[in-house]
C-alpha cells in the first residue's frame, strides 16, 4: 500500500506532462521559443537540433523537482512529492524521446507504424509539420493526437481563414 500514492502522483505527473508539453508547444515552441524549435520544422542533416534544448530543460525540470524532495538536498525541508514528480517528468520524457524522436521522427530507429494508434500518432505529427512557418498549427501534443482527418479540415480551414501557410498535400 505504500507504493500506491507514489505510484498514483507518478502516472498523474506522466499525465498532466502531455498538457504541460502541449502548452509549451504550442505557445513557447511556437511563440517566442521559435529561434530553438525553427529548425526542427526545416530539413537537415544535424543530429543534433537547436530545438534539443527543449529536452535540457524537461530534464533540469525533473532534476529539480527531485532536489525540491530529496532530504539529502534540503534536509528537513523536502517535499516527499517532488521525487515522485521527478520521476513522473522524467518517464514522460523517455516517452516523448522514444515516441517523437524515435517513432515520428526516426532519429534513433526506423519502424514505419501500418496500423493503429502508433500509425495515428505518425500521421498527425506529419500534419503539424504541413504549416510553415511558426503562426497556425495542429497537434501541439506528443503523445495523445486527434483523428488526421479533423486535423485536416482544421489546417484547411486556417488556410483558407489565412491564419496559416499551409503545404497544399496537407489538406488534400
Amino acid at each position: 500500500m505504500d507504493f500506491l500514492v507514489p505510484a498514483l502522483i507518478v502516472l498523474a505527473t506522466v499525465a498532466a506532462m502531455e498538457w504541460v508539453a502541449w502548452a509549451s508547444h504550442k505557445y513557447i515552441m511556437h511563440g517566442f521559443g521559435w529561434a530553438w524549435h525553427r529548425d526542427h520544422h526545416e530539413p537537415h542533416d544535424n543530429a543534433l537540433e537547436k530545438n534539443d534544448l527543449f529536452a535540457v530543460v524537461g530534464a533540469a525540470m525533473s532534476i529539480s523537482t527531485f532536489a525540491v524532495g530529496s532530504p539529502l538536498v534540503l534536509g528537513a525541508n523536502a517535499w516527499w512529492p517532488g521525487t515522485w514528480i521527478g520521476i513522473g517528468i522524467l518517464f514522460y520524457g523517455i516517452i516523448y524521446t522514444l515516441v517523437h524522436d524515435g517513432l515520428v521522427h526516426q532519429r534513433y530507429f526506423r519502424w514505419v507504424p501500418k496500423s493503429g494508434y502508433a500509425k495515428r500518432l505518425v500521421q498527425a505529427h506529419k500534419l503539424h509539420h504541413a504549416t510553415i512557418g511558426k503562426e497556425g498549427g495542429v497537434s501541439f501534443g506528443f503523445i495523445l493526437a486527434r483523428d488526421p482527418a479533423k486535423l485536416k479540415a482544421e489546417l484547411k480551414r486556417q488556410r483558407e481563414a489565412g491564419l496559416a501557410e499551409v503545404r497544399a498535400s496537407a489538406t488534400s
